[in-house]
């Protein structure tokens, strides 16, 4: 059988192939997922971004809208929607969570805010943006690029 590539016994790797690996790879082990509020529709599926608990009220002001926001003593984790992680290297320390998993804990972050309609997302371009911003770390796309 021939691949993609047209030469016997290869096979091609896509950039889709890669995501799903690696996220496999970092779902690994025991998680619980958020829960959101019954109420909220998820048609762009959900994912979650944690950034350490003193983030988290120097993001909240500085968002042009904010969605389903949980929070524990150590982090607050933010609702996206999935795949916000595309062509985005989320900075230091802010963790990417595909399908708003949080790591085995005794309990789940509570939800802090939500927004008033039934949309859970907190956009994440802007939320990247200013934690780049508030971290110091260039936008992924303005960084050089080396060869």
């Amino acid at each position: 059988m021939r691949s993609a590539t047209g030469v016997p016994g290869t096979t091609t790797v896509t950039l889709n192939s890669l995501v799903r690996l690696g996220r496999t790879r970092r779902a690994s082990g025991p998680a619980r997922r958020l829960p959101l509020p019954e109420d909220m529709a998820v048609p762009l599926g959900c994912d979650a971004v944690a950034v350490p608990a003193d983030y988290g009220p120097l993001l909240l002001p500085r968002l042009p809208r904010v969605g389903c926001v949980f929070a524990d003593r150590a982090e607050w984790w933010w609702i996206v929607p999935s795949d916000s992680d595309m062509a985005l290297d989320w900075p230091e320390p802010a963790r990417y969570a595909p399908g708003a998993l949080v790591p085995d804990t005794p309990i789940l972050p509570g939800l802090i805010h939500r927004p008033h309609d039934t949309m859970p997302y907190t956009p994440p371009i802007p939320l990247y943006l200013t934690l780049c911003r508030i971290t110091g770390t260039p936008p992924t796309w303005s960084r050089p690029i080396s060869a």
